[in-house]
């Protein structure tokens, strides 16, 4: 009876560890590649990718953005202050929970 239990739990083990491995496996051997192994058109990608990356550190925000999406942004947040109160409505909001009050009623 025990034995059974046991042989049962060790292959829910084995297939849960196999299944797992699978794909911890299948993802690292993506995560690993190195740049120069990729074709030619996905290592033009990540180059842009890497590109944009250090572009936009450079600036701040949007790379090549010009004043026309500045103007639009800023519109865009205007109308949201107005329609949903005031607040910097860049900043996801931060939420606070107070204890509710109980009272006891005598019986």
């Amino acid at each position: 009876m025990i034995l059974r239990q046991i042989l049962r739990l060790s292959s829910l083990f084995h297939s849960a560890v196999s299944v797992h491995l699978r794909r911890n496996i299948g993802l690292s051997a993506i995560v690993f590649n190195k740049a120069k192994e990729l074709d030619p058109v996905q290592k033009l990608f990540v180059d842009k990718i890497r590109e944009y990356n250090t572009k936009s550190k450079q600036a701040g925000g949007p790379v090549d953005a010009g004043p026309e999406f500045q103007k639009d942004m800023n519109e865009s947040l205007a109308r949201l202050q107005r329609a949903y109160g005031e607040g910097d409505l860049t900043k996801f909001p931060e939420f606070k929970f107070e204890e509710p009050k109980f009272e006891e009623t005598p019986k």
